[in-house]
């Protein structure tokens, strides 16, 4: 069994950045593909960006490429997301999963352990 814990979330002004933390509970955190989603308020949750165990490959979605990026510190055991230049529309409630085969995929439904989630609010 996989935790997750998400924190980092918060109300920050357009244009302006923050990072969100995932930390994950476990001895093998090294060996998981870590993703992180999001959901807007009446939208379906999207892929962001996933990280391989290594750390040394990741994989984004084109709308998101550029502005967010997915990095992880195994020997803290955490993942991060580092939102910058955000907009309106990226607020959402954000979302870190496990992989534990080690994917980097965008399907939600490959991912084995999710966090309740940390919100996000971009005032405009």
């Amino acid at each position: 069994q996989v935790q997750l814990v998400e924190s980092g979330g918060g109300l920050v002004q357009a244009g302006g950045s923050l990072r969100l933390s995932c930390a994950a509970s476990g001895r093998t955190f090294s060996s998981y593909a870590m993703g992180w989603f999001r959901q807007a308020p009446r939208k379906e949750r999207e892929f962001v960006g996933a990280i391989s165990g290594s750390g040394r490959s990741t994989y984004y979605p084109d709308s998101i490429k550029g502005r967010f990026t997915v990095s992880r510190d195994n020997a803290k055991n955490t993942v991060y997301l580092q939102l910058n230049t955000l907009k309106s529309e990226d607020t959402a409630v954000y979302y870190c999963a496990a992989n534990v085969r080690g994917l980097i995929v965008p399907r939600e439904a490959l991912y084995d352990y999710w966090g309740q989630g940390t919100l996000v609010t971009v005032s405009s």
